[in-house]
């Protein structure tokens, strides 16, 4: 299979993610405004979000399991949200999530490329 096939599920679902946590976190810069409006203007850009997961994960089952791209979108989350927290929410990333991030890609590992079979 061309690289493309395998890296176009992983493109999508990152930028998707970007989406995704702007709509879910985004609000909370602007705690001031109103929770009605928030909801509306979340699930506008959750729109965009789900317009790249969908063919992330339809693209991405022609060459992925289902376990392998839920563990990639889970991975991809953190990492982007991981950003977002520091260059959006300017809130500091400790060693606990270093830890903590570092168990969940040692479950990804599992997940691709199990010894256990």
């Amino acid at each position: 299979m061309p690289f493309f096939e395998y890296a176009r599920p992983v493109l999508f679902l990152c930028l998707s993610n970007v989406f995704m946590t702007f709509a879910w976190y985004g609000h909370l810069k602007y705690a001031d405004k109103p929770l009605f409006l928030v909801i509306v203007t979340s699930w506008g850009i959750a729109f965009f979000e789900y317009c790249l997961a969908v063919p992330a994960n339809r693209y991405g089952h022609e060459v992925y399991s289902a376990a392998e791209l839920k563990t990639m979108q889970e991975v991809i989350t953190l990492a982007v949200f991981a950003g977002f927290s520091a260059l959006y929410l300017g809130e500091k990333l400790t060693l606990s999530h270093g830890v903590g991030f570092a168990f969940i890609c040692l479950g990804a590992f599992f997940v691709f490329k199990s010894p256990l079979g």
